[in-house]
């Protein structure tokens, strides 16, 4: 009898599990030909909260790509491409709701407002505590093409899917919906997914789930697929499928990563290797099927090795194919068990992925280089670069970001970070943490730790905070500073040893926190380059004074092994053998390199350039103390040899940087000086000390709003053109310059502006800049652009227009505008144009003002890259009436701001292009600038 009871009791709850476990029933008839999906779909979904919902919410990740509004679009159009704002209405994608039903009652259902993507529901009857609602769903998705996102259908037809099909959003107290920003972080509850897909048979079918059964029909195939506790959806279906398969005794990786040639039996060897290592540290994975994708490799590589040309062998092959498997699976693994919200908490995943890629290679590959092979190579390997370890590149990376003030915290939403640091900074910086962690806990306790907190909360929801008490419960050091100021805040880590007194046997210093956070070092003592002692030094907030066993030590170093990730180490050691042994060595080196904190580094580079015309071709060595990481301190001198005016030319400017970590978030200061020609046989020498304050929003620094406040001082001198001799003008001149600026640099919208004043001996002048662009949806550019300027004083030489504002190209006697020609009246050269001032491309018969100006500059497209402009005007000079000039003409823009022709066609000089010597009208834009070229692809990161 007690057995009967037992047994009914436990098909009971055998039976009530089954029920109150979230069900997704997907039936897709695939139409690749029309790139649609035809889907009828069930939901069940449990609530396990104490409150009682009246609606709900569901995911449809898929009409993402419906719009150009989309927080989707904008993401896109953020990072600076225009791909998809270009892209045909029949290449976007989105999802067609026919019906939501509830026991085959109709339900409301409506699309938020701001978030097409994500599906607001009201329940024909409240869904109580721990009740379950069932909803039935019709729609149809129509496939958007893979070039946005990397999902969805490829130009040779195949099929790369991912959050194709709607899903419901989680409830634990709030909802968590959030849109498709293609950051591939959709947050869904667990649930048993059973998928029958109906598609051409001649395509084949890859997915994570299990295959319960195919069906062979005629042209097509229906194939059943079941998981049980999932929470990821890719599919792919493909044209005779890459995808290969390797069973280890636990589970199947699944991957069409680029083997980069190895043999099978080396890709077999290695992936026993991977998947050893991953179960080894996280125990058994809960499914069958493990899939790993060329697109997980592109979205997420091995930064560093897939930058490299194929021809140079820097790693060995296996070695690459090795790392790429490895991270991809990490991630993966965690992805599919570990259930956080990945929008909000994704630092903890990449942090453990992160720590476990570098275990691995310390623990397989000890002496790789982060050079590899190049490291021995003569001529490389005396660089500092050559000395470092592979794992050296996660310290170096965090440092890029928060050297140029551009690190965010861990915890930040990762919609919020820049793309910099949501793809590599923070999930190195999360790595490095738990590594700086374990040093400080010491004993494995934070490996075993992690591995016993993944195993215990493995296919559970889990947060940071279940981690943080996990991890404090393992250990009875105060880790706070770890979860506070690490994690939490923006808080850099820098100490200094500031002073030290020593006797025989002891050690009296103190160290300085630099950063006033409360974050813990490693202070060792040395003899020589042998480690005597090693002791953490907490609660340091500002100094603190101690005093230590010497041992015969003859060195102090903080963070002597690196496991902190200090912004500066430079200040970071004493000697004990005597005053000027503190005293760093210089260290010369050609061509920059990693920065070694034990050297005062010199380097020297061989430049080759050609910044002018009346120069010609330069020959020169540039010394300067710039690495590959940013200093707040630089100088760079730059002697050259110019062939064409046979003379010595060159430049110099020392610059102080101070961050911080507030709207006012920089200030540089500094003086520049060069000697160069300005024309044929003609020199000038120009010194430029400045003083600049950059602002942003501190709490944004996604938005490209940005404004500076700049003064600066112009000392110029130039040679006497003896051809041009003046009376009243003098070759020699001083000038004060005020300059705000306020940007916004956007694809979409682009809007600039700036004041300018200007006092000199004999004249003063002030003057305003607009410029605002718009990309229409219906792919219409619209540029337009104002400048007024005007002279508060004006006592220089009336026959000279020097000074004056300028229409179509100024003179440009502050040495800011990149011409190649400054000085050419007729030629090639004359033809460059630069928008500023006037802004006018026809070159007219009053080209100066010299007592106000006022423009409007605008264009629109014609067609893809070929625009209409029109510029009409007002410009005033002394004695004389006002002129209305104008002009008009087509604009060729191939890359906008950097390379640009305009051809006139009718201005008031009349009908331009029937004129004589038209080719000398056409006007070009254009820099041979690389920094300014480099802007193109930082501004897609930072």
């Amino acid at each position: 009898m007690k057995l009967r009871l037992s047994n009914y009791i436990i098909i009971i709850l055998i039976s009530f599990s089954s029920f109150s476990q979230n069900k997704i029933d997907v039936k897709a008839v695939f139409d690749i030909e029309n790139k649609q999906i035809k889907i009828s779909q069930t939901i069940q979904y449990q609530n396990t909260t104490q409150d009682e919902l009246q609606t709900i919410y569901l995911n449809d990740w898929s009409n993402s790509y419906s719009t150009k509004k989309t927080p989707l679009a904008i993401r896109i159009a953020d990072e600076y491409k225009n791909d998809f704002h270009l892209a045909k209405n029949r290449d976007r994608g989105f999802s067609a709701i026919t019906s939501i039903k509830q026991n085959n009652q109709d339900l409301v259902f409506e699309q938020l407002k701001d978030q097409i993507d994500v599906i607001k529901v009201a329940l024909k009857d409240p869904l109580k505590p721990n009740d379950s609602y069932s909803i039935n769903l019709e729609y149809i998705v129509q496939i958007p093409n893979a070039k946005f996102t990397s999902y969805g259908i490829t130009n040779s037809g195949d099929l790369n899917l991912r959050y194709w099909y709607i899903t419901p959003a989680v409830y634990n107290g709030e909802w968590q919906y959030y849109s498709n920003k293609n950051l591939d972080d959709l947050f869904i509850p667990k649930s048993d997914i059973t998928l029958e897909i109906e598609h051409p048979n001649s395509y084949t079918l890859t997915s994570e789930l299990d295959l319960i059964n195919k069906e062979q029909l005629t042209n097509r195939q229906i194939v059943k697929l079941h998981g049980k506790n999932r929470n990821n959806n890719k599919l792919f279906l493909s044209k005779g499928s890459n995808f290969k398969t390797i069973q280890s005794d636990n589970f199947a990786l699944v991957s069409n990563i680029d083997d980069d040639g190895l043999e099978i039996i080396d890709r077999v060897l290695i992936t026993e290797k991977v998947t050893n290592f991953i179960l080894k540290n996280f125990g058994e994975y809960p499914h069958k099927r493990l899939l790993l994708t060329e697109i997980d490799n592109v979205k997420d590589p091995v930064y560093g090795l897939n930058s490299l040309p194929k021809f140079l062998k820097t790693y060995p092959n296996h070695f690459q194919y090795e790392l790429k498997l490895l991270k991809i699976a990490l991630h993966n693994y965690l992805e599919n068990t570990l259930l956080v919200n990945p929008r909000k908490e994704q630092w903890l995943l990449d942090g453990i992925q992160i720590y476990y890629l570098m275990n691995y290679v310390q623990e397989y590959y000890p002496d790789m280089k982060f050079l590899g092979a190049l490291a021995k190579i003569w001529g490389i390997r005396s660089f500092h670069a050559a000395d470092m370890k592979f794992n050296d590149k996660y310290t170096l990376a965090v440092m890029s970001s928060s050297r140029t003030n551009r690190d965010q915290p861990l915890t930040m939403q990762k919609d919020s970070l820049l793309k910099f640091n949501a793809n590599i900074a923070n999930k190195y910086k999360a790595g490095i943490g738990l590594k700086y962690l374990d040093d400080f806990i010491n004993s494995q306790i934070l490996e075993n730790s992690i591995t016993s907190f993944v195993l215990d909360n493995k296919l559970k929801h889990t947060t940071t905070k279940d981690f943080e008490s996990y991890l404090k419960s393992k250990t009875d050091k105060n880790i706070d500073w770890f979860f506070k100021d690490y994690l939490s805040t923006r808080k850099q880590i820098d100490f200094k040893i500031k002073q030290v007194s020593k006797t025989e046997d002891s050690i009296t210093l103190t160290i300085k926190n630099k950063q006033k956070n409360n974050m813990p070092i490693s202070l060792y003592t040395l003899k020589n380059d042998s480690i005597i002692s090693k002791t953490w030094i907490e609660n340091v907030t500002e100094s603190k004074t101690l005093t230590i066993t010497r041992n015969k030590a003859n060195k102090l170093v903080l963070n002597y092994e690196k496991t902190v990730p200090e912004i500066n180490t430079r200040d970071n050691w004493k000697s004990l053998k005597g005053f000027f042994f503190n005293n760093k060595p210089f260290q010369f080196r050609l061509f920059k390199d990693i920065e070694d904190p034990y050297y005062n580094q010199v380097f020297f580079m061989p430049t080759a350039e050609f910044n002018n015309i009346y120069d010609g071709f330069t020959l020169g060595m540039r010394a300067y103390n710039t690495t590959v990481l940013r200093k707040l301190f630089k100088y760079k001198i730059e002697p050259s040899y110019a062939f064409k005016s046979k003379t010595l030319t060159g430049s110099a400017s020392l610059q102080r940087t101070h961050y911080f970590k507030k709207n006012l978030y920089a200030i540089n200061y500094g003086i520049a000086g060069s000697y160069t020609s300005y024309a044929e046989d003609l020199f000038v020498r120009q010194i430029k000390p400045s003083v600049t304050f950059f602002f942003r929003k501190d709490d944004d620094l996604r938005s490209n709003k940005r404004q500076s406040l700049k003064f600066r001082y112009l000392d110029i001198k130039r040679d006497e053109d003896v051809n041009n001799i003046s009376p009243t003008f003098s070759p020699n001149y001083k000038l004060l310059n005020i300059r705000y600026r306020n940007s916004d640099d956007n694809l979409i919208n682009f809007n600039k502006w700036y004041v300018d004043f200007q006092v000199g001996e004999k004249f003063s002048k002030i003057s305003f800049n607009y410029e605002y662009r718009r990309l229409f949806q219906s792919n219409r550019q619209l540029n337009l652009r104002m400048f007024t300027g005007a002279f508060i004083k004006n006592k220089t030489d009336i026959t000279s227009d020097f000074f004056s504002f300028a229409l179509d190209r100024p003179t440009d006697y502050l040495f800011d505008l990149p011409y190649l020609g400054r000085s050419e009246a007729t030629g090639i050269f004359s033809q460059q144009y630069l928008d500023v001032e006037g802004g006018f491309k026809s070159k007219l018969e009053t080209p100066f003002a010299n007592q106000w100006i006022s423009t409007f500059n605008a264009s629109t497209t014609l067609w893809k890259y070929i625009l209409a402009y029109g510029d009409i005007g007002f410009l005033k000079n002394k004695f004389d009436d006002p002129h209305f000039v104008y002009d008009s003409g087509v604009r060729i823009n191939l890359v906008t701001d950097y390379f640009e022709i305009y051809f006139p066609i009718y201005s008031n000089l009349g009908w331009e292009i029937g004129q004589p010597n038209y080719d000398e009208k056409i006007r070009f834009k254009f820099t041979v600038d690389p920094q300014i070229l480099l802007g193109l692809f930082r501004r897609r990161w930072y």
